[in-house]
This record gives structure tokens, C-alpha cells and sequence, in this order.
């Protein structure tokens, strides 16, 4: 998904020709012909769509100083950058003071604003990723640092928010890599008790036979190896919050056990005289079938109904397409940083492979293929090229796979097949017709990249393709 910008100027003309250099840089335009335009946007429904916007300081109905001041009491973090006939130090430095990113004098140069921009989207990403993960370490990690531009996301953190006001137990659903974790700590920090303990316990992790203890502590001299006290999670937790993640994956007996020490605010630890008391706040997840596990006797019904006071649901990331572009610039610079390799944003048609790919292991498949995006890279940019195994339709696969994929076609007879279907082998200039077909097809029609993974040079690719009468793609423009 490309950048919107927002393009605040009184003046018709002015954002005529703003909007053209954006649009031919990539960016989305949208324009607000006045001052209360600009606020009503930015703080409107559609102001989280906003990545940037361009504001004109002398304005007839509100001048751009009161419009900064207006949504940065409104808590709008987008990066504004200021413009104005009046070039003197004392606006620029008044207009910084106010919020503004950069300062810039009409009429300002494609190549001035172009870097502007750049330089403005990366200091506010890297802004944000700083407080998320310094609220995260407080445990105070809030709904206004996740990325939530997708309508349906938006809707889960409206009731997610209504959750953080009490402490009524709440069950997250989702496929697994959705981000469970991450709502449920933002629903810790939105909370009375943010700034306690938030415990996370994968309950699809614990050995078989320590569940209890690691839940609710044991003894010393309680088992064969228990040679001190433990305290378990509900203990840890107590003054805060526990998430029990993939809480389907608990064994009967833990179940009983989790059941009573919600009913009754105590746990049992192992081999104690007596339980203790605890003050928890629990929050759930889950990427199973809960009521189907009931039906066949996996999951306790009367546990169901005592996790699940307040169910809610985070949808697959190929349900939130509006959010990957976000959630893909944060994992490239906080990877970026943690491995100390520039590279800064994503090309165009990275960004579109990306945006288009299904994600079948939701956000955390996500991250990891920026991961080694990044890793791959040899510039300041991701290309689609680093994007291993991704295919603009959505495909991701290993190269294993695919290299089983690449065969199976073959022995079905498909372009890369030698034999003839007589037993004979095939003719050479067929055989190469088909790899030239298939390379423009794999590569998207583009030439160059095609002609260096052929071996080939430019021109001779394209004098084999008047040769062999092969028919360019639509997109075969470089």
C-alpha cells in the first residue's frame, strides 16, 4: 500500500502542483483546502491512513501553527512538514518548536521534498518503534503503538479497549502468529494494573509433568529434584496480569487445577499445607477450536466459560492487508538497527509483493522474511528480488519446495520437461524457447533481471526473443 499524504494549502494551485510531484514519486495524495479541513482529517476516522503531511503555515480560516497545535493536543503523531513563503530562521525555528518535522520555502524543488519526506517517515517510524518497545519493557505498551490501519483491526482494538477497563477475563482467538501476545499486553497497559507484572506462559511449551508446578509453584522436597521452593506464574503475576497462551494445549489436570484457582483466587502449589491467595488479572489465547474440543472431551466446558467472559477475535493478516505495509517498515527498521545493515525502506514493487502475498503464518512470517530480506540486501533498499520464495500472487515457499515444485512440473510433462512424450529428446531451441518463457514469467516480464539470471546480456535476450518468436509480457519494461 503506498504512503498517504496529506497536502493542507489554501492555494488550488500550490496543491496541484504538490500533488503531481507526490503521485509521480508514488505517494497517495489527499488534500484539505484549508486549516479546519487539515484537523477535521487528521483527527477524523480516516486520519490513522495519514503517513505524512505537507502544511501550509499561512492559512486565512487557521494558520498552520494552530493546526499543529490543535492535533498534537489531539495526540496525532503524524510527521508534519511545514511550507511557507516566509522563509526567515525565526518561523522555521517556530514551527519546529510547534512540532514540525522539517521546514521547507516556497517554491520547493521535486529533489528537496522527495528527501524531506524520506527523512521525516523514517524519523517517525524509528520514533514509534522506540516507544513501543520502551513501553513494552514497562509493561505499559498501549493501542496507540500498534499499527492498525485496517478497518477490522481497528474494531478489535475498540472492544480490546473496553476489556482494559476491568479486569473481566478475556480469550484472544486467532491463528497462530496473528499477534495475540502483543493485544493482550496492550490490553495489560491500558489497564489499572499497567505497570505490574504481565506473566506469559505458552502452555503449549510445558513439559507434561511439571505443568503444575510452573503454574502454581511447588515445595522444596515436593518431587524427585524439587531441592528448593518455587514460586509458580499465578504467584508472579499476582498484582498484574497473566497470559496463558495456546491455553488449549493444557492437560486435563491442569485444567481442574486452572479452574479452581479462578474460582477462588488460590492456588495449590505442590506439596504446599495450604494455597495462597492471588490477585491476577487472566487473559487467554488461543489459535484452536475450543467448542470443538469440548464436543470430544478435550477441553473442559466449565473452564471454557470462565476464560471466555469476553471473547474476541484478531483476524489472519491476509484479512488486514491495509496494515502490512506498516507492520513491514517497523520489522525493517528495528531489524535494520538490531543487525547494524543500512538499509532504509522498501522499492515499490517490494512493497506491492509484499503488500499481495497471503501470509499463511500471519505477522510472524512476516517478520521473518524481512529478516532475511534485510540480511540479503546489498543496498539502501529492499528490492522484490530479496523477497526469497515470495511471489507477487502470494506464494511463499522454501527453495526446497520449490525446487520440488520446479520437478513435479517437469515429470507432468510441462515447458522444463527434456523428453518428448514419444521417449525422444526434445529439440535445443525449444528447450531454450521454454526456459526464456518460463525466466520472463518468474522474473515478471522484467528484462534485465532476466537476462542476468539467463546469463545472458540485454541484447541478446531480446534478439533470442524476435528469433524465437516468444511473445513480451505486459510488464517486460526494464
Amino acid at each position: 500500500m503506498q504512503t498517504r499524504i496529506l497536502i493542507a494549502d489554501d492555494d488550488a494551485q500550490q496543491r496541484r502542483y504538490l500533488s503531481a510531484i507526490l503521485q509521480a514519486s508514488g505517494y497517495a495524495v489527499e488534500t484539505a483546502d484549508g486549516g479546519k479541513a487539515a484537523v477535521a482529517t487528521l483527527t477524523g476516522a480516516s486520519g490513522a491512513q495519514i503517513g505524512l503531511t505537507l502544511l501550509d503555515l499561512h492559512m486565512p480560516d487557521l494558520d498552520g501553527l494552530s493546526v499543529l497545535a490543535r492535533i498534537r493536543e489531539a495526540k496525532v503523531q503524524t510527521p508534519v512538514l511545514v511550507l511557507t513563503s516566509d522563509g526567515s530562521v525565526a518561523r522555521a525555528v517556530e514551527a519546529m518548536q510547534a512540532g514540525a518535522q522539517d521546514f521547507l520555502a516556497k517554491p520547493v524543488a521535486p529533489e528537496r521534498l522527495e528527501v524531506s519526506i524520506r527523512n521525516a517517515l523514517a524519523m517517525s517510524e524509528l520514533t514509534t518503534e522506540v516507544r513501543r518497545l520502551s513501553r513494552k519493557a514497562d509493561n505499559r505498551l498501549s493501542f496507540e503503538e500498534l499499527i492498525a490501519v485496517a478497518p477490522s483491526t481497528r474494531e478489535v482494538i475498540a472492544l480490546a479497549r473496553r476489556a482494559a477497563r476491568s479486569d473481566i477475563p478475556v480469550l484472544i482467538e486467532g491463528e497462530s502468529g496473528t499477534g495475540k501476545e502483543v493485544f493482550a499486553r496492550a490490553i495489560h497497559g491500558e489497564s489499572e494494573r499497567a505497570g505490574g507484572a504481565f506473566i506469559a506462559v505458552n502452555c503449549g511449551a510445558l513439559p507434561a509433568n511439571l505443568v503444575e508446578s510452573i503454574l502454581f509453584g511447588h515445595e522444596k522436597g515436593a518431587f524427585t529434584g524439587a531441592t528448593a521452593k518455587q514460586v509458580g506464574k499465578f504467584q508472579e503475576a499476582s498484582g498484574g496480569t497473566l497470559f496463558l497462551d495456546e491455553v488449549g494445549d493444557l492437560p486435563p489436570d491442569a485444567q481442574v487445577k486452572l479452574l479452581r484457582a479462578i474460582q477462588t483466587g488460590e492456588v495449590d502449589a505442590v506439596g504446599a499445607a495450604k494455597p495462597t491467595k492471588v490477585d491476577i488479572r487472566l487473559i487467554s489465547a488461543t489459535n484452536r477450536d475450543l467448542s470443538g474440543m469440548i464436543a470430544e472431551g478435550r477441553f473442559r466446558e466449565d473452564l471454557y466459560y470462565r476464560i471466555s467472559v469476553f471473547p474476541m477475535a484478531l483476524p489472519p493478516l491476509r484479512e488486514r492487508r491495509e496494515d502490512i505495509p506498516g507492520l513491514a517498515r517497523m520489522f525493517l527498521h528495528r531489524i535494520a538497527a538490531a543487525e547494524g545493515i543500512p538499509v532504509e525502506s522498501f522499492s515499490q514493487n517490494a512493497l506491492e509483493t509484499i503488500t499481495a502475498a497471503e501470509w499463511p503464518g500471519n505477522v510472524r512470517q512476516l517478520e521473518n522474511t524481512i529478516h532475511r530480506a534485510v540480511v540479503l540486501s546489498n543496498g539502501s533498499q529492499i528490492q522484490a528480488d530479496d523477497l526469497i520464495g515470495l511471489t507477487a500472487g502470494g506464494l511463499a515457499r522454501s527453495g526446497v519446495q520449490d525446487r520440488g515444485a520446479a520437478q513435479s512440473d517437469a515429470d507432468a510433462g510441462g515447458g522444463r520437461c527434456f523428453i518428448e512424450a514419444d521417449g525422444h529428446i526434445r529439440r535445443l531451441v525449444d528447450i531454450e524457447a521454454d526456459a526464456i518463457k518460463e525466466a520472463l514469467r518468474l522474473y515478471r516480464g522484467r528484462m534485465s533481471e532476466t537476462a542476468r539470471r539467463l546469463g545472458i546480456g540485454r541484447s541478446t535476450l531480446y534478439r533470442k526473443i524476435d528469433e524465437l518468436r516468444i511473445e513480451k509480457l505486459d510488464t517486460a519494461v526494464r
